[in-house]
């Protein structure tokens, strides 16, 4: 298994975990964090500390994500990688250029049809 498998894995893992930890969370202080204070004055999870949780893992997911694109980059192998010279090169030769058979015959009607 290459190294740009492996990063491929963990960045959709990676990615998968974003998705949830973003979708507990709910942007008017509801959510899964506002569930384990048990409403009114009584904190006995912990909102704030559940809400700085999802807060953090946001941000380390988020981080952790762009930081496993940008190595996956540099795994990639260069040697098995297709040639662009040889692909013009090959579409030069393949798409012959085809030219009237006889220049001398060219539209002088300038778009209006005489019938």
């Amino acid at each position: 298994m290459s190294y740009f498998t492996i990063f491929l894995i963990l960045i959709v893992l990676v990615a998968f975990f974003l998705v949830v930890v973003i979708m507990v969370q709910n942007p008017k202080g509801g959510g899964l964090s506002s569930s384990f204070g048990g409403g009114g004055n009584q904190q006995i999870g912990g909102v704030k500390k559940t809400g700085d949780f999802l807060d953090k893992a946001t941000w380390f997911l988020g981080t952790a994500l762009i930081v496993l694109i940008l190595a996956s980059n540099l795994t990639i192998d260069s040697s098995n990688a297709i040639d662009s010279k040889a692909l013009d090169e090959n579409e030069a030769t393949e798409m012959p250029i085809s030219t009237p058979s006889n220049p001398d015959d060219t539209d002088t009607s300038n778009g209006t049809e005489n019938e």
